[in-house]
């Protein structure tokens, strides 16, 4: 099963410090590292920046649409029309059949804000344990938002958004 994880950062670089910790970690072979993607938001702008990983996965797993409308919809979304809007809800609504449900996408907007960032990961086979303590002695004090994936949900994810 993959877990697609949310680890925010009280500061706008955390995010891409973390991505440092996450290579170590799959290096160790603590956790398989599918795909990810950081956001992160600078004090005073009105969108974050959003980039996919490179050098942390070998091919990425979802690909950079999958990223660019789950960004959509946790970041951008209040910024559109009311019909745009509502499509795009509607779309968002069908993520909840591959794991990703309302209250994920609520919670992802609610605390990735301006001066933070987020280090979003496609994982699976985690010892817990050592990786939790290896993001809490890492000195980040990050945040998790997590939501577990069925190898089916995972399947039909990688559907959804091949490119």
């Amino acid at each position: 099963m993959a877990t697609l994880t949310v680890w925010k950062f009280d500061d706008p670089a955390g995010a891409d410090r973390a991505t440092d910790l996450l290579r170590s970690l799959q290096k160790q072979e603590l956790i398989q590292v599918h795909d990810a993607a950081t956001v992160s938001w600078e004090e005073g702008r009105k969108k974050p920046k959003t980039r996919q990983l490179s050098g942390v996965t070998g091919a990425a797993a979802l690909g950079g649409a999958f990223w660019g409308f789950l960004f959509g919809l946790i970041f951008f979304i209040p910024l559109l029309g009311a019909a745009v809007g509502a499509a795009a809800g509607a779309a968002g609504g069908a993520l909840t059949d591959v794991g990703i449900d309302d209250d994920f996408i609520r919670q992802a907007r609610e605390q990735v804000t301006p001066g933070t960032s987020a280090l979003f990961a496609l994982t699976s086979g985690a010892v817990e344990d050592k990786v939790k303590d290896a993001f809490a002695s890492s000195g980040l004090r990050p945040d998790l938002i997590a939501t577990n994936l069925s190898n089916e949900q995972e399947q039909a994810l990688r559907e959804a958004f091949a490119e």
